[in-house]
């Protein structure tokens, strides 16, 4: 397996940094940036530090790239929280200086665009968490959910494996951040389907993968791929995003890994819930269980024909729907099939 560093664990009282590498939509929904804020706070004990980009739409790919390294290179933070996701951030990822992550490794938090430097991390041999964004996660409204505040709490605050567990309900349907009147709505949640278990092997590896959307761009870029030795023995983990992608996106994404040879090197393969509805794609629960069990299928069937045997988990509690978990990519997971349960090494 490729080796990775040993990251120092927060504790109360640490700052931490947060940006806006791909989408400065803070600027847009300042009440909802501000509740994230002060639940980390609040919640956590921590200090929040924002960078000029945080709150700025439209911000050059080199100035958001000057606030993720001064994100880092500052001693005083001991970790890194991005706002949200966005569009564009594989542009961004040229204009880095690898150097600079070496030299100051830290916590890096956030999912959907944040694949790119996820996986820029990865290459370096420094591990982050793919989840928790402070306009989602930390600003969630009425009250975070105790799922995803215990596992956020794992993830900062403590280094040890942990079972990756089902939680027993979730949500997709968001509440429009423009009416900032609904700040103490809570949102609502229906009944989860659990683990959708295919395989009998047990295995062990480094985890690497992200958002679907946009692996897709970095599998057509071929610029920023870890080797398929790096990745040989690795447990890949997707999620597909809030545009709800039709099936043959991920059946593609699957066939293209395939074709590579990926799919021979992974040793298991981990399924975020996908998400089912979005403000223009308002599905019911019935359109909704039938996109989920249409991706399921095409999984399974695309990845059966390039490995025959490592376990697929779907469903799981990561990316686009909540409550979630922040993945510890590059970090271990332990897949016990026999008991058909997962273990993450925070």
């Amino acid at each position: 397996m490729k080796q990775f560093m040993s990251l120092q664990k927060l504790k109360p009282g640490d700052q931490v940094a947060i940006i806006s590498p791909s989408a400065g939509l803070p600027g847009l929904f300042p009440w909802i940036q501000d509740l994230g804020l002060e639940r980390i706070k609040n919640e956590f004990g921590l200090v929040p530090k924002e960078y000029p980009t945080t709150r700025q739409m439209g911000s050059s790919l080199e100035d958001r790239a000057r606030d993720v390294m001064a994100a880092f290179s500052d001693p005083a933070n001991k970790a890194v929280i991005t706002s949200i996701g966005g569009g564009d951030q594989i542009k961004l990822i040229k204009h880095l200086d690898p150097e600079v992550f070496l030299k100051n490794p830290k916590p890096f938090f956030g999912y959907s665009d944040n694949t790119h430097l996820h996986n820029f991390l990865w290459n370096l041999g420094i591990p982050s968490f793919y989840g928790g964004a402070v306009m989602l996660q930390f600003a969630m409204h009425n009250k975070m959910h105790e799922f995803t505040k215990n596992y956020l709490n794992i993830a900062l605050f403590e280094s040890s494996e942990y079972e990756l567990t089902s939680s027993p309900e979730f949500n997709d349907i968001g509440i429009s951040w423009a009416e900032k009147e609904r700040l103490d709505e809570e949102r609502f949640m229906e009944p989860n389907q659990g683990f959708v278990w295919n395989g009998s092997k047990d295995t062990t590896g480094r985890l690497w993968g992200g958002c679907v959307e946009s692996l897709t761009v970095q599998l057509s870029a071929n610029k920023y791929l870890p080797s398929s030795d790096d990745l040989k023995g690795a447990v890949l983990y997707l999620e597909t995003a809030e545009d709800i992608p039709e099936a043959w996106v991920m059946e593609y994404l699957l066939v293209g890994m395939g074709e590579r040879g990926l799919l021979k090197n992974f040793s298991g393969i981990l399924i975020g819930r996908p998400k089912a509805w979005e403000f223009d794609k308002q599905n019911s629960t019935e359109q909704k269980q039938a996109y989920k069990k249409e991706q399921q299928e095409i999984v399974l069937k695309t990845i059966r024909e390039y490995n025959s045997d490592i376990p697929i988990v779907q469903n799981l509690d990561f990316g686009h729907t909540d409550p979630q978990v922040p993945l510890p990519s590059g970090n271990v997971c332990r897949i016990d099939s026999k008991n058909q349960k997962v273990y993450l090494t925070f």
